[in-house]
C-alpha cells in the first residue's frame, strides 16, 4: 500500500476493502464505483466513431462486493453513489433523494446517469455536459459535476474509495473540503496525485 498526503488530501494506492476498515468515520462518501460493464479502456465510441482512447486494465469487469457497500454505509452517514442502477443486487438503503445527471451528450450515448444519494429530498436533476474526449480515465466525470454533488452534503471530509483519476479530490480541493481517496490501479493513482496537486497549486496561486 502506498500513501500520499497532498494539502488536505490523503491518498491511498491499494484495495479499498482492506483500507476502509483502517479509517475513522468521514462526513460523506462520494464515489463512482465500477459498473461491471467493461468500460475499463480499449476501443470506445464517440458520436458513432471508434478510437482507442485508454489502455485496457480490466478493472470494470465486476461490480464491487456487498462487503464494500456495507463499509460505505458504515463509515459515513451521507452517500452519493454514481451509476447505482447497476447495483440493484446490492443492499442499498431505500432513498427518495436520487439525482439524475443530464449529460447533454446526444448521439448514441445515454441521456444521463442515475446517482443514489442518502439525502431525504425529492429527486434532483443536475445538468453538466460530459466531455467524451481528453479524459485521463475512461469514466472520468466533470469536475463541475462533482463539485455540485459534494455541495449537497454537509461536513468537512469526503471519501472516495474508487478514486480513479482523482476528480472528486480535485473538486474537494476547489471547495476547501478535506479528502480521502483510494485507488487500486497504480497508473490512475499517480494521475490522481498529479491532478490534485495541481488543483492545490492553482488555489495557492490565486489565494
Amino acid at each position: 500500500m502506498k500513501v500520499e498526503t497532498i494539502g488536505d488530501a490523503t491518498l491511498y494506492c491499494g484495495d479499498c476493502l482492506e483500507i476502509l476498515p483502517t479509517l475513522g468515520g468521514v462526513d460523506a462518501v462520494v464515489t463512482d464505483p465500477p459498473y461491471g460493464i467493461g468500460e475499463s479502456g480499449g476501443k470506445s465510441r464517440t458520436r458513432g466513431q471508434k478510437y482507442a482512447n485508454h489502455e485496457r486494465l480490466e478493472w470494470d469487469n465486476e461490480t464491487p462486493s456487498q462487503a464494500i457497500f456495507d463499509w460505505i454505509f458504515k463509515i459515513a452517514e451521507q452517500q452519493a453513489i454514481f451509476g447505482a442502477n447497476y447495483f440493484s443486487d446490492r443492499n442499498l438503503p431505500p432513498s427518495r433523494g436520487w439525482i439524475f445527471w443530464d449529460k447533454r451528450m446526444g448521439g448514441d450515448f445515454s441521456d444521463g446517469e442515475l446517482i443514489y444519494t442518502s439525502r431525504d429530498k425529492a429527486l434532483k436533476a443536475i445538468t453538466v455536459p460530459q466531455n467524451s474526449t481528453n479524459r485521463q480515465h475512461p469514466t472520468q466525470k466533470p469536475i463541475r459535476l462533482m463539485e455540485r454533488v459534494i455541495t449537497l452534503f454537509h461536513g468537512e471530509t469526503i471519501l472516495d474509495p474508487f478514486m480513479g483519476s482523482g476528480t472528486t479530490g480535485v473538486a474537494c480541493a476547489n471547495l476547501g473540503r478535506k479528502f480521502i481517496g483510494i485507488e487500486i490501479e497504480p497508473k490512475y493513482f499517480d494521475i490522481a496525485c498529479e491532478r490534485i496537486e495541481a488543483a492545490y497549486a492553482q488555489g495557492r496561486l490565486f489565494a
